[in-house]
């Protein structure tokens, strides 16, 4: 049973029953579903920010697993790291080492891949930072891969050519030199025989009479022989490939001409006192790269070790020049 409401009527000075007619109870019954509305209005507002649906639930396990596998694959990518740098380390100091090429540099081993705007389709979400630096990671690893395919591919071909390598590479003395008693000056400062000076002496002085054989020390081709360079008189050139290069200077005359292939222990000139030279002999430099190298270590196929290392004491000897 409902309770009987009353209100007190100043007008009378008395309290009247309030008669619920339809109004009133319409009104009523508004106010409540307002209120109720209301009410579920911030239950369901406190439940979003502070409660996860199910579907969000689920969204978060999604991405704490992705993350998961993300650190994972992120060790993975170390051991494939350190692998590879092993690999490379191997390439360059030993298997590129063996058939004399030149190591990869740094620079294009590790370079990165160009394109500011390259990973801008991985911005904007959560995990963008992790998932950037993955892919980032793992975009190096496969350029690393290929350049050092592309390596081996090199070391293969380099493989098949180890016979011509070896016989192109400069690997006897030019001038017969059985006793060593011809070898008069080595690579380094010497005192020039004309300016009585220290000079940096770029080459190996070999005495012998006039019209001595000089020899191809490696096989190759002729690409000078002529008497225009400065100071070497009559002399030779030859490319053996591979980057290397030998020169012959102060011939007495020419056994070859240019254009022409050789083959190492082959006649190319003859001894002579041509140029600016102190007497008969033959001034021998070997060049790598274009850079002059010290010709001393590429005598071991025709020395001995006890041979090369009394040769090897001569050469350091800080005497006059030839040339």
């Amino acid at each position: 049973m409902s309770k009987v409401k009353y209100y007190y009527d100043t007008k009378t000075l008395s309290y009247k029953r309030i008669e619920k007619n339809g109004l009133y109870r319409f009104k009523q019954a508004g106010v409540f579903i307002a209120s109720s509305a209301l009410f579920a209005f911030i239950i369901v507002i406190l439940a979003f920010r502070f409660f996860d649906s199910p579907k969000e639930k689920r969204l978060k396990r999604e991405i704490e697993n992705m993350a998961l596998q993300y650190d994972i694959l992120d060790e993975r990518m170390d051991q494939v790291q350190l692998v590879l740098d092993d690999i490379q380390k191997r390439d360059d100091n030993i298997y590129r080492t063996i058939f004399e090429a030149d190591p990869i540099p740094s620079s294009i081993r590790k370079a990165g891949f160009g394109g500011v705007n390259r990973y801008e389709n991985l911005s904007g979400y959560q995990n963008s930072k992790l998932v950037k630096e993955t892919t980032m990671r793992l975009d190096q690893i496969t350029k690393q891969v290929y350049v050092q395919s592309k390596s081996f591919d090199d070391v293969i071909e380099l493989a098949k050519n180890k016979s011509e390598l070896l016989a192109s590479i400069p690997a006897i003395q030019p001038v017969s030199n059985e006793d060593l008693t011809r070898m008069a000056s080595g690579f380094g400062m010497r005192i020039h025989p004309i300016y009585k000076t220290r000079k940096m002496h770029y080459g190996m002085d070999f005495t012998a009479p006039t019209g001595t054989p000089i020899y191809a020390t490696g096989n190759g081709k002729v690409v000078r022989a002529d008497s225009k360079a400065s100071g070497f008189g009559r002399h030779i050139r030859i490319d053996h490939g591979y980057g290397y290069t030998t020169l012959y200077a102060h011939l007495n005359d020419y056994n070859v001409r240019v254009g022409q292939k050789v083959k190492r222990g082959e006649v190319i000139g003859f001894v002579g006192n041509t140029g600016q030279s102190k007497g008969p002999h033959c001034h021998y430099e070997v060049h790598k790269n274009g850079e002059r190298i010290n010709p001393v270590n590429f005598y071991y196929d025709d020395l001995s070790p006890l041979e090369y290392d009394e040769m090897l004491q001569m050469s350091t000897q800080e005497n006059e020049s030839f040339d």
